[in-house]
């Protein structure tokens, strides 16, 4: 039998809350070819699991991810189109597709895939060691890889997008914040435990409308006005009619009678 903390991805699950965590401290959790395709079969249990409320993705260590394994592509660089990115653009898809809010905690370097991964991610609490890079190489950016061309632009505009991009300079954790890509900042030695309290509570608000509520903002950018509108109307339809969120509507009155006692 294999042994767990050898895997290149942990995948955990404590009732409602299940976490992916990146597992290559040794190497800065950079991502080569095994680490993909154990976190794309992480990703697929994921969507299967529907005890999942709220799914963390985690780096183990000091540090998130820190990008591409630059082993591989200097070793085997015809092995990464096929071995690293088709699994890991499946496994990003199969995040943004999830009905479940994907929070990251992130901490020490945060650069290239790892930069691209938590800009999918629906909120990122990050320690306040962080530090971020577009960059997909250790020499640089190259290109774009992970989505990160098409999240970075909604999250802070072109034109601080094509700098941060072009540029290629780091920045620390409340420069991210300053620009919106990440949620909360927090001292280091709080991180895991401010991520899991975020956690829980985003499973006690959980209905099953978020992922209808996820989806409406993300292609809001692609519609007019009168058409989220129209859309806005059929969620929240869907949502007034289904059991549970009828049921925590009457609680609420329940445990706030007073207030609805006239």
């Amino acid at each position: 039998m294999s042994n767990p903390s050898s895997k290149p991805v942990l995948l955990e699950h404590n009732d409602a809350v299940s976490c992916i965590r990146f597992n290559r401290p040794h190497v800065l959790n950079a991502i080569n070819s095994a680490m993909a395709s154990a976190f794309l079969e992480a990703c697929q249990e994921i969507t299967q699991r529907k005890q999942t409320r709220v799914l963390l993705l985690k780096g183990e260590g000091r540090c998130f991810m820190a990008g591409l394994d630059p082993h591989q592509l200097i070793d085997s660089p015809e092995s990464v189109e096929a071995g690293v990115l088709e699994p890991m653009n499946q496994a990003m898809k199969l995040l943004g597709e999830l009905e479940i809010p994907v929070l990251a905690s992130v901490q020490g370097p945060v650069a290239g895939a790892g930069l691209s991964i938590a800009l999918a991610c629906d909120l990122v609490i990050a320690a306040h060691n962080s530090h971020f890079n577009f960059a997909c190489l250790p020499t640089g950016n190259a290109s774009c890889q992970l989505g990160s061309s098409w999240h970075l632009p909604r999250l802070v505009g072109l034109h601080a997008a094509l700098e941060i991009a072009l540029l290629s300079g780091s920045f620390n954790a409340q420069q991210a914040l300053a620009m919106g890509l990440v949620n909360r900042v927090v001292p280091f030695h709080q991180l895991e435990c401010e991520s899991h309290c975020m956690a829980e509570r985003l499973c006690r608000a959980a209905f099953p409308s978020f992922g209808q509520l996820k989806q409406l903002m993300r292609r809001s950018f692609g519609r007019s006005l009168e058409q989220q509108l129209s859309e806005e109307k059929q969620t929240l339809t869907q949502c007034l009619n289904a059991p549970e969120y009828r049921e925590n509507v009457l609680n609420h009155i329940e445990k706030h009678s007073h207030l609805f006692n006239t």
